[in-house]
């Protein structure tokens, strides 16, 4: 589950809901950190010299809550 904070600026309310992403959302925030990291972004979370494949250490990071992406929906 991830935790997302909703709220209105203006209003200063906010609350915390635990949302789970559907599977397309998935796919997209882990593809797109595969693409930084293939680009040469830093990698977040600590990862063994097996792993050399963007896609695994994105899942890894998406797995620790890492992934610094956010999903907005409208």
């Amino acid at each position: 589950m991830q935790k997302v904070y909703i709220g209105h600026p203006d209003r200063g309310t906010s609350c915390v809901v635990n949302m789970k992403y559907t599977r397309f959302e998935k796919a997209r925030i882990i593809g797109s950190r595969a693409l930084q990291i293939s680009y040469g972004a830093p990698v977040l979370v600590d990862y063994s010299e097996k792993l050399i494949d963007p896609i695994d250490i994105a899942m890894l990071e998406y797995d620790k809550d890492m992934i610094p992406i956010t999903v907005v929906r409208n």
